[in-house]
């Protein structure tokens, strides 16, 4: 999913799941309906006449030819017309999530070309579909004609020299009649058919998937009081994103990392809570391998605010409690903790406050202060913060790092920077580059001993 647009993940579970209902729910009854008819109907004319039904069944059968290439016509259209709907869902979700981005520049107008051309070829597929089912019945009413007409020049001799009754004729007429619109419905079904085919390909490539970060049998049932990185090297595709890492953390202990961008910060925090898995080395949490551990109890041991901040539309009560009970009393002394209740308390409704989507009724310092209410009422054992106070006033920042000076001995602490002010008073600061740990220490030693460090001090000073 993390290579995967998500308009696309969203055009299958919907799109392409539609598709499917709509045969299950309206051509598969139609199907077996007319499916049951033609098997009587079929059995009626051979009893009346075996050899009026055999010029019949012989000569309708030659229909399968053309059909069954206008069914893979219909296949490749219906393929290529559900990965243009992909891309037209992908495109307006981007539209809607980069609004304010697009008003600033005043490129509506770009991005309204750029959807029209989308929708424009979605239109496209779906008329050559129109237009190959609609050949199905042309197709079907000239050689249900020629079987017919046969069937009529031969049956009427057989009349004619006293071999068949004027009745008998007429009685197989009408079921052959009758047989004739059951067999043309079924042919246009499975034309229309081709389009729910591909959509269940396109649905099994989704739920044919393997999870690449499969959870262990063991529960993390101790407080986590010992992190261990042994040698840990980590690989995207074929980019070496860290490499060599070695460190031994323990509870009430709290953690820096500073480098430039793309120097491994963000893979660290993420094979901590094994969003990866290592490519070599081994992580070790309370002397257990973490790829033993059941992902749920390592994860509630663990919390982790993201650079980007989740926000539900839901209430603040339940955003704070986000995946347990909301605990009234607890949501109030996390959002005490997180200096939130300052503008909580202002709210006409408090905690119970309906957070729009995103929470845009919300401003960036406030997002920030609720995701970091979210992890402090898990009362985690670990606290990730990746770049958390960033949208932050000086104020408030100041205000939290003493909250979180206050929890450090029962939790280990680790903080990737973005300001120096966040991690002067951090155990020990590791300094990343180019995915290894060039220098580690504290604050103070490695403005003296670490040229790294003192040109990064000066970046995040400013």
């Amino acid at each position: 999913f993390g290579t995967m647009h998500s308009g696309e993940i969203l055009s299958r579970i919907t799109n392409d799941i539609g598709r499917i209902q709509n045969v299950v729910t309206g051509m598969i009854p139609n199907i077996i309906r007319e499916g049951l008819t033609i098997v009587a109907l079929t059995g009626y004319v051979i009893y009346e006449s075996p050899k009026l039904a055999l010029y019949f069944l012989v000569i309708m059968p030659l229909a399968i030819l053309p059909l069954g290439r206008l069914a893979k016509k219909m296949k490749k259209y219906s393929k290529l017309s559900q990965e243009s709907t992909s891309i037209m869902t992908a495109r307006l979700g981007e539209i809607f999530s980069n609004i304010e981005v697009i008003k600033s520049n005043s490129t509506q107008t770009i991005e309204s070309d750029k959807f029209s051309k989308e929708n424009s070829r979605v239109f496209k597929y779906l008329v050559k579909q129109v237009k190959i089912n609609a050949l199905t019945t042309p197709i079907m009413e000239i050689l249900g004609s020629v079987a017919i007409g046969v069937v009529i020049y031969i049956g009427g001799s057989e009349v004619i020299e006293g071999r068949m009754s004027v009745g008998a004729f007429f009685a197989f007429s009408a079921a052959l009649f009758m047989l004739y619109t059951p067999i043309k419905k079924i042919s246009k079904l499975y034309n229309q058919a081709q389009d729910a085919i591909v959509a269940n390909q396109r649905m099994h490539e989704l739920l044919d998937m393997k999870a690449t970060i499969v959870s262990g049998d063991k529960e993390l049932d101790k407080d986590i009081n010992r992190i261990v990185f042994k040698d840990v090297s980590l690989k995207y595709n074929d980019k070496l994103a860290l490499n060599g890492i070695s460190i031994d953390i323990k509870k009430g202990e709290s953690i820096a990392l500073v480098g430039d961008s793309g120097a491994g910060k963000s893979s660290f925090v993420n094979l901590l809570v094994r969003f990866y898995d290592t490519s070599s080395g081994e992580i070790l949490i309370n002397n257990e391998i973490n790829k033993n551990l059941t992902l749920k109890s390592l994860h509630s041991k663990i919390a982790f605010v993201t650079q980007r901040i989740y926000i539900f539309n839901d209430t603040i009560a339940r955003n704070v409690a986000y995946g347990e009970a909301v605990d009234y009393g607890r949501v109030q002394e996390a959002l005490s903790k997180a200096y939130s209740l300052e503008f909580v308390d202002k709210l006409e409704h408090g905690v119970d406050t309906i957070l729009s989507e995103n929470g845009n009724n919300l401003s960036g310092g406030q997002r920030q202060r609720i995701a970091l209410a979210r992890a402090l009422y898990k009362n985690p054992d670990v606290l990730i913060l990746d770049e958390a106070t960033s949208a932050l006033d000086n104020k408030s920042e100041v205000l939290i790092q003493k909250a979180l000076e206050t929890l450090k001995n029962d939790m280990i602490t680790i903080t990737v920077a973005h300001r120096l002010s966040t991690i002067e008073n951090a155990d020990t600061i590791l300094v990343f580059k180019n995915g290894e740990i060039v220098c580690r220490d504290s604050h103070e030693k490695l403005l003296q001993e670490c040229d790294e460090y003192r040109k990064l001090a000066k970046v995040l000073d400013n």
